[in-house]
């Protein structure tokens, strides 16, 4: 029998039979992992540590494909159910599988495979037993992985802010592992304040020299110095290049001066800012939006000569790197600061 995407969590979570052939399939690794461990919790019915759990990798049947019919129809030496997981499943068990089909006994066959086509051997013989179940694990949905976040959230007695959720969604990918992992870290994180921040979320999940560099380019634009010396420590101390730096806050400064010529046109900063393609990240909208309003056209032509005249001086004397990036982003900063 083959199961929809959507029908799958309900079904781990209470299975309408305790043993046959149980197929988690799919592109998301993690995701199937997450099933097959809670559907083998489910099994194990109220005696978990009771039950026989034997785990096999298919490269391990490869050359013994009628060890999977031993195993399932052994006897559990100390009684509970007796469950055989194989990871990595494929064609080569369609011969023992075909007979287990036919006689299930009382075991449960847990199988983990990649994502298979429709007409996949394995597949196919699941989805055609009486006894078989097909799982299919795709990557989240914006809606699935929402609803994940508020669950993992709300079962920890956490209260998160508005955007919590949009920035992580955005920060994430669509391997279930993966999101577990960062979940995790962020509700150990809040085990004792009981509260998350976007700043939370953007300290312990995004990438952190790229975080580093948004920030130093929006408190040098922001005039912002506190912000900036912070920024500019996290982001050396992450060694991140100092000539990278200055050409991207070259890159920046260029970028603000064409969308400021927008804005001398007539259309509003957050207009602008909403057109770009791609869009600038939300989290930085309102950043962005009081840097347009700050810096006039003339300004950040001042601004690009200064760095310029910088990125220079860097690459004829590499040992004052350092000190001349933060000398002119301290001084761009503070002029923003003077607006």
């Amino acid at each position: 029998m083959a199961l929809k995407a959507h029908e799958v969590p309900r079904f781990v979570g209470r299975p309408d039979m305790v043993a046959g052939i149980f197929l988690a399939y799919g592109p998301d690794a993690g995701l199937v992992r997450e099933t097959v461990q809670r559907l083998i919790r489910h099994l194990s019915g109220d005696d978990p540590e009771g039950a026989n759990i034997t785990v096999l990798d298919a490269a391990e049947l490869a050359t013994d494909p009628g060890r999977l019919v031993l195993e399932a129809r052994s006897a559990s030496l100390f009684g509970g159910k007796r469950i055989v997981r194989v990871r990595g499943a494929g064609k080569n068990l369609v011969m023992p599988l075909t007979e287990l089909r036919d006689a299930p006994g009382d075991a449960a066959i847990v199988l983990e495979a990649d994502n298979l086509p429709p007409r996949d051997a394995l597949r196919a013989l699941v989805e055609a037993a009486k006894t078989g179940r097909a799982l299919p694990c795709y990557p989240d949905s914006d809606e699935t992985l929402t609803a994940l976040m508020r669950e993992t959230f709300n079962q920890a007695g956490i209260r998160v802010e508005a955007d919590v959720v949009p920035v992580l969604r955005e920060i994430l990918g669509n391997d279930r592992e993966i999101t577990r992992r960062e979940l995790e870290k962020l509700v150990l994180f809040a085990a004792q304040t009981k509260t998350l921040t976007r700043e939370d979320v953007l300290t312990l999940c995004a990438d952190n020299g790229m975080l580093a560099i948004d920030a130093i380019l929006d408190a040098t634009g922001g005039g912002h110095a506190e912000k900036l010396e912070l920024a500019l420590n996290r982001a050396l101390a992450a060694s991140v290049n100092q000539q990278q730096l200055l050409a991207m806050l070259t890159n920046h400064f260029a970028q603000l001066r064409r969308w400021r010529a927008e804005v001398d046109e007539g259309r509003p900063p957050r207009a602008v800012l909403e057109a770009q393609r791609p869009k600038p990240h939300f989290s930085r909208l309102g950043a962005l939006e009081q840097q347009l309003r700050l810096w006039s056209d003339p300004a950040l032509a001042t601004a690009a000569e200064r760095l310029l005249v910088a990125t220079s001086e860097t690459r004829r004397r590499p040992a004052l790197a350092e000190a001349v990036l933060r000398r002119t982003a301290l001084s761009l900063c503070m002029q923003a600061a003077q607006h």
